[in-house]
């Protein structure tokens, strides 16, 4: 297991999924600073989701983008009944899976390896969607790339945008401190909204500073998105998007 001792990572995921990271930095020896930059709500109008969740059986397959997305849609639909239980249930990764498991539910179509909308385009039965009608369950705007591809491939593509992101009204002056201090070892992001929003959070008097921090992210995409704000180090990638992976980069930080 890797050495955390003396380092403190900040953590910035939403508050209710901070926990198991933050309780394996701690048992490795590090200090985790909890700092969420995004808070999951409801829509503000939930309507057009109860109708998409009334013609559920219309569908032939539900996509799942995210553990949050499958909370908050299950939290929709168990008010109406259940998903059909001849739809096919499609997700990208690990942790959308245990999601939906929580709910009874397993995933019949997910990726092997990498966890993201490009893997999950790649597995097979993603290809052979022409004619199939297809719902995706996703939080307000985000990335058209599944929607786009499988109507390429002769889907119909509906979305039900189930909860909202947004910024939490976060106390900055302990974090900030922190910063200018250079007390901060690494910065756990998982989303490139989450790199906006801490980027926004911390405004002008934070920036250059955070721009002097270590990232660790689970997509490329992140990535390119620090270079273009000016990290000076180049963020550093998790093979997958898990608490160990996570874990297991912050000890080569």
């Amino acid at each position: 297991m890797p050495d955390l001792s003396g380092k403190t990572i900040v953590v910035t995921r939403p508050a209710h999924q901070s926990k198991e990271l933050a309780d394996l930095i701690s048992a490795n020896g590090g200090s985790a600073f909890l700092f969420p930059v995004m808070e999951i709500l409801d829509p503000t109008d939930s309507e057009p989701l109860l109708k998409l969740i009334a013609r559920l059986p219309d569908f032939d397959m539900a996509i799942f983008v995210s553990a949050n997305a499958v909370r908050a849609a299950m939290k929709f639909i168990e008010t109406r009944g259940e998903l059909p239980a001849t739809m096919k249930l499609a997700v990208v990764g690990d942790a959308t899976a245990r999601a939906l498991a929580s709910f009874g539910r397993v995933a019949d179509i997910y990726p092997q390896t990498k966890f993201d909308s490009e893997a999950l385009l790649a597995v097979e039965e993603m290809n052979n969607v022409s004619g199939k009608r297809i719902i995706i369950f996703r939080g307000d705007g985000g990335r058209e790339l599944i929607a786009d591809t499988l109507r390429q491939r002769g889907a119909t593509v509906e979305y039900a945008e189930c909860y909202q992101r947004v910024k939490p009204d976060n106390e900055l002056t302990l974090l900030l401190s922190c910063l200018e201090q250079g007390q901060i070892d690494a910065i756990v992001v998982m989303s490139n909204q989450g790199l906006q929003n801490l980027w926004e959070m911390v405004g002008i008097q934070g920036q250059r500073d955070l721009q002097n921090c270590q990232l660790i992210v689970i997509s490329g995409r992140t990535v390119e998105l620090a270079e273009e704000l000016g990290f000076l180090n180049k963020p550093k990638l998790a093979s997958i998007a898990s608490d160990q992976a996570i874990l297991d980069v912050l000890g080569k930080c």
